[in-house]
C-alpha cells in the first residue's frame, strides 16, 4: 500500500482530517490541486465562518484554536431575523443558549491558515503525512480489498480508504458514481467587509428583504481606525451582483447603505469584493466501498444557517472516531460496517437541518403579498415562543 488513507483536497476539512488522524500509526497521503504557496498563505476570500461552541471545542482539541490570533475571533452574541422593510426583528439572544455567546466568527482564510499550520506541525512531529500539491486526481476505483487513486500524471496510488474533501462539487465523489441532490437557487452572493457608523452589538442579521437577502456578520473593530466592522453578504440575481461588483467604491458604498435602509449609517468598503454562486448540495450517499466524503463534499449547505464548516468539522470528528475504534480493535479502517456507521451518524446530524434550511429559504424569499403577510405574522408569533427560540439558539451554538 502507498498509504492507509488518501485524502483528496487540502481545504479546511481535508487538512483537519489529516491532522486528526496523525499520530495513530497510519500512513496519510494528502492530494491537492493547488500549489504549496497557496496553501501556506491563503488570501482573504470574503467569507466569515460562524463557529458553534461545539466547533470551537473541536478546533481546540485539534490544537488549531490557539493558532488563530484572538483579535481576529469575534464573538457572536445574538442573531436577528428581519423581514422586509419592518423595523421589528425576531432576536435570538445568547442567554437562550449555554454560553455568553452563541458562537464566534472567524475569516475563512484564517481558519485555512491555522488548519495548514496544524497539519504541518503534525506532519513534522509524527512523520506520517505526505502532501502532494499541484496534483489532479483523474480516477478512483475501489475493490473489497483496496482503493486506487490515479493522478492525471498517470501515477496510481493504493490505500485502504479514500476520503473526498474536495468541495461541494466534488469530482472525486462523482468518480465513485455518487449522485447528489443539487439545488441551484439561481442567485449569487457578494461578500465583503465594511465599516459603518452605528454599532452592531455583535449581533448577526439575516434580513429577508423584498427582492434581496442581506446578512451582516459582526467582526471586531477595524484594527486601524477602530470603526464598527462586519462582513456583508448580499444575495441577488447574478446580473445584479455583477453590477455591484463593477461599481466604483463610492458608488458601491452608497448602494449598500441604501440596501440596508441606512440602518447602519454611512458604510464604507474595507476589503476586496467576492462573488459566489448560491448552490446547495447533498449527496445521495456519503460513503461507498472504501470511500467516504467529509466537509462540503459530504454536505454543501445554504449559508443562511452558517453551519457549513461546522458540519465539516463534525464529519472529520465522526470519521476519526470510527477509524480510531477500528485501530483499537485491530479492525479494517475501510470496512463497510465502519463507513455505514459514519454515514448514519453524519446524516442524522445534517440531513434534517439541510432540508429545513431549504424550506426556510423557500418561504422567506417568496414575493407574493400572501407570503409576505404570513412571514410577518410568523416572525412576531415565533418571537414570543421561548422554547422555539431556545431550540434555534442551541442549534446556532451547536449545543
Amino acid at each position: 500500500m502507498d498509504a492507509d488513507v488518501i485524502i483528496v483536497g487540502a481545504g479546511p476539512a481535508g487538512l483537519c482530517l489529516a491532522k486528526s488522524l496523525s499520530g495513530r500509526k497510519l500512513k496519510i497521503l494528502l492530494i491537492e490541486q493547488q500549489d504549496r504557496e497557496a496553501l501556506e498563505a491563503p488570501i482573504f476570500d470574503g467569507r466569515e465562518i460562524a463557529l458553534t461552541q461545539r466547533s470551537a471545542t473541536l478546533l481546540k482539541g485539534l490544537g488549531l484554536w490557539d493558532l488563530m490570533d484572538g483579535k481576529d475571533i469575534a464573538p457572536l452574541k445574538d442573531a436577528k431575523v428581519i423581514d422586509g422593510p419592518n423595523i421589528f426583528s425576531m432576536t435570538i439572544g445568547h442567554e437562550l443558549g449555554k454560553g455568553t455567546e452563541l458562537g464566534w466568527l472567524v475569516s475563512n482564510h484564517l481558519i485555512r491558515r491555522a488548519a495548514w499550520q496544524g497539519m504541518q506541525h503534525a506532519a513534522n512531529a509524527n512523520k506520517d503525512i505526505t502532501l502532494l500539491t499541484g496534483a489532479k486526481v483523474s480516477d478512483v476505483r475501489t475493490s473489497a480489498s483496496e482503493a486506487t487513486v490515479t493522478l492525471a500524471s498517470g501515477q496510481a496510488l493504493r490505500s485502504k480508504l479514500v476520503v473526498a474533501a474536495d468541495s461541494r462539487f466534488s469530482s472525486t465523489r462523482r468518480m465513485m458514481g455518487i449522485a447528489a441532490h443539487m439545488h441551484d437557487f439561481g442567485k449569487n452572493m457578494l461578500v465583503c467587509a465594511m465599516i459603518f457608523e452605528k454599532p452592531h452589538d455583535f449581533a448577526a442579521w439575516e434580513w429577508f428583504g423584498y427582492g434581496q437577502t442581506l446578512a451582516l456578520l459582526p467582526m471586531n473593530p477595524h484594527p486601524e481606525t477602530g470603526a464598527h466592522r462586519a462582513s456583508v453578504v448580499i444575495t441577488l440575481p447574478s446580473h445584479a451582483i455583477e453590477a455591484l461588483m463593477q461599481m466604483e467604491p463610492d458608488a458601491f458604498n452608497a448602494a449598500v447603505a441604501q440596501r440596508f435602509n441606512h440602518r447602519l449609517g454611512a458604510m464604507q468598503l474595507c476589503s476586496t469584493r467576492h462573488n459566489y454562486p448560491l448552490v446547495a448540495v447533498y449527496p445521495q450517499r456519503l460513503v461507498a466501498q472504501r470511500f467516504a466524503t467529509v466537509g462540503d463534499a459530504a454536505v454543501g449547505m445554504h449559508p443562511v444557517t452558517a453551519h457549513g464548516f461546522n458540519f465539516g468539522l463534525l464529519s472529520v470528528d465522526a470519521l476519526t472516531r470510527e477509524i480510531a475504534t477500528a485501530l483499537h480493535t485491530r479492525g479494517d479502517i475501510g470496512s463497510t460496517s465502519l463507513l455505514q456507521r459514519y454515514e448514519g451518524r453524519q446524516k442524522r446530524a445534517t440531513l434534517p437541518l439541510f432540508w429545513m434550511t431549504r424550506l426556510i429559504v423557500e418561504i422567506y424569499t417568496r414575493e407574493s403579498m400572501a407570503a409576505k403577510l404570513a412571514r410577518q405574522v410568523l416572525l412576531r408569533v415565533s418571537d414570543k415562543v421561548t422554547p422555539f427560540k431556545r431550540s434555534i439558539a442551541q442549534s446556532l451554538s451547536g449545543t
